[in-house]
């Protein structure tokens, strides 16, 4: 997820600090091996903008920024950067969709800072109401969000519509919490949304990648930077990393809201699976 975040914010960059980003791009093996001398002099800059570019993209300096960087290399499996092609075998698309996916789950792990994660948590467990919102693929995440919060106690809904959740953020109020969520993060439509939210008062947790419309109007953002890939032949494993958040925020806001809680969820999934146990005897 590091190359992929610094691909995304590329055009939020500094003139010198691009020239950075394009020399890790370039080889990032090599910044790897290298110091930041040597990084330096390959982008043509002092080192003090080496140093600036790290602390752009969330990182104490160099040293961290280099381990990071180290470890997602170190991490990743073959088949990242193959795309699908016309004469693959079924173990072909077996090995790269599952090597992509695979990639994106660690640079997940690797690169998700927590801080903004129990800011999101904190929000959650005071929120009055929950709203989910989204649209296309993020449409499918803000439900699945919906299914897996419901349970908390707290109202919670998804909307995917665009006129809908416009018309429901406009009522809401403090106290409220949007979690707003977008693999591009500039959908008009979203972003005024969320305007409208923020002007009555409610919390927003944005879902998106750093540098974008929806993500400067976040009470919290939870950065997640992938590259968007359009080609409809490739497996757009960004959804799973969205998914993963959300597992992360619905099984984080359960244990933050203490033992009895847990007990209530548990005595709600034991009746659920009464429930079927009896369902099926009747149908049998």
């Amino acid at each position: 997820m590091l190359l992929d975040s610094i691909r995304t914010q590329l055009d939020s960059l500094s003139k010198s600090e691009r020239k950075v980003a394009l020399a890790v791009l370039d080889n990032p093996s090599r910044t790897v091996s290298s110091n930041i001398t040597a990084l330096a002099k390959s982008a043509q800059v002092s080192e003090p903008t080496v140093v600036r570019f790290c602390r752009t993209l969330g990182y104490d300096g160099w040293h961290e920024f280099k381990l990071k960087l180290a470890q997602g290399l170190a991490l990743a499996l073959p088949g990242l950067n193959e795309a699908p092609s016309q004469d693959d075998l079924a173990s072909d698309l077996v090995n790269k969709i599952c090597s992509r996916s695979i990639n994106t789950l660690l640079d997940l792990r690797n690169n998700l800072h927590h801080e903004p994660v129990q800011a999101a948590l904190d929000i959650l467990s005071r929120a009055k109401k929950i709203e989910f919102y989204g649209q296309g693929t993020s449409g499918i995440v803000a439900a699945d969000a919906q299914h897996k919060f419901f349970r908390s106690g707290v109202p919670t809904v998804a909307y995917s519509d665009p006129a809908i959740h416009s018309i429901a953020a406009a009522l809401l109020k403090k106290g409220d919490c949007v979690v707003a969520i977008s693999q591009r993060g500039n959908s008009p439509a979203l972003v005024r949304s969320v305007h409208l939210a923020r002007d009555g008062g409610a919390d927003v947790i944005v879902l998106a990648p750093s540098g974008t419309p929806l993500a400067d109007l976040a009470t919290v953002l939870i950065p997640i930077d992938l590259i968007f890939n359009t080609d409809p032949y490739t497996p757009i494993s960004a959804r799973l990393a969205y998914l993963v958040v959300i597992d992360v925020l619905a099984v984080g806001l359960a244990l933050q809201r203490g033992p009895e809680f847990r007990r209530q969820m548990q005595n709600a999934q034991k009746a659920l699976q009464e429930f079927e146990v009896q369902f099926d005897s009747f149908i049998g």
